[in-house]
């Protein structure tokens, strides 16, 4: 059998599941991947075949999206050629993890395939949303990557489609600690913007992740790492808790291992805005913005005894075989198309 992986590269979510679903998918058969955007900055050791800039994040500085650099940097041509030159006509199965490249591809030839990951749950609309629902936003999330089945992962089973998030196997198997420092990872904001912050609480030693930092130093309180999966895991194992933005892969890790979290969504980010209107309902502290109160909002979630939920890790053979064995024929999907003639 060969299988098709299609993996979103707008943050390291994506490429870090890929990572971990890789060794039980190649008891199926042969997987070739496709990487699509370039915001990740996470060392991928999947065996990537095919690229594409696709389409990608740019941040401000501050914790927000910059929509003009986005739109700006989007290449229409570029990707209609890209899927026009995939050979997905090759593969018997065609997984895609949130890329428009691929569904485009499999639209303009005519396959089915799957949408596995995060994004395929906000398919259902049981799964929570913002009190203030972005038109736009719905259609990203229900339309960008299109897919024949959809197979998705939550902090909850919103629906009977949502499963567990997939957990890597190393915190399944580890025994973790509190050496007391708190572990943050916030790639959308600056040095500057927090610094001042993290400085008055002397009291309280930072792990902090950052993009451009080459080697480990420490300065104070803070400990500066650069972006490196095992030293953030390590980090991670070890911390008393997390301070992270309102992706999934992370916050889920987080609360599996039992630690303290704090989420503050990218601005103007309608799924992260989706993530933390979920994580509000396991009653997991959320900032909406960073401000003069922020080392005060710390301290004080440093302090309190409150333990968050305790999360599930997924069954990764499982959900592959479910996979599978509900994979859509060509002729189910001339079924689906036959719908809207």
């Amino acid at each position: 059998m060969k299988i098709f992986y299609a993996v979103q590269a707008t943050g390291n979510g994506h490429i870090s599941r890929a990572q971990q679903l890789y060794p039980y998918l190649k008891k199926f058969g042969e997987v070739d991947f496709f990487l699509s955007g370039n915001n990740a900055n996470l060392d991928s050791s999947l065996p990537i075949k095919f690229r594409s800039e696709g389409c990608s994040l740019h941040y401000s500085k501050c914790g927000g999206l910059n929509y003009f650099d986005v739109l700006k940097n989007i290449k229409p041509l570029m990707m209609y050629k890209d899927a026009k030159s995939l050979p997905l006509e090759n593969y018997n199965v065609i997984i895609n993890d949130f890329d428009f490249v691929t569904s485009l591809a499999c639209k303009l030839k005519k396959l089915p395939s799957v949408q596995l990951g995060h994004q395929a749950s906000f398919q259902s609309d049981l799964t929570p949303r913002p009190d203030k629902k972005s038109f736009v936003g719905e259609m990203i999330l229900k339309h960008y990557a299109h897919a024949t089945n959809h197979i998705g992962f939550h902090f909850d089973s919103y629906d009977k489609f949502i499963l567990p998030p997939v957990i890597k196997e190393e915190f399944i198997n580890a025994e973790t600690q509190d050496l007391k420092h708190v572990t943050v990872y916030l790639p959308s904001f600056q040095q500057y913007c927090l610094l001042e912050a993290f400085r008055k609480l002397k009291d309280i030693q930072f792990h902090w992740f950052l993009d451009g930092v080459e080697s480990i130093r420490t300065e104070g309180n803070i400990t500066y790492y650069p972006i490196n999966q095992s030293l953030f895991n390590k980090s991670l194992l070890t911390c008393h808790g997390l301070i992270t933005g309102g992706g999934f892969e992370t916050p889920a890790e987080a609360l599996y291992l039992k630690k303290k979290l704090i989420s503050i969504p990218i601005k103007n980010h309608y799924e992260q805005q989706c993530n933390v209107a979920a994580l509000k309902k396991l009653g997991v502290k959320v900032l909406e913005d960073v401000d003069d109160n922020f080392a005060d909002i710390v301290e004080k979630w440093y302090l309190d005894k409150n333990i968050n939920p305790t999360m599930k890790a997924n069954n990764i053979n499982e959900t592959l075989q479910l996979l599978l064995d509900t994979y859509p024929s060509k002729k189910s999907l001339n079924e689906e198309v036959a719908m809207y003639i």
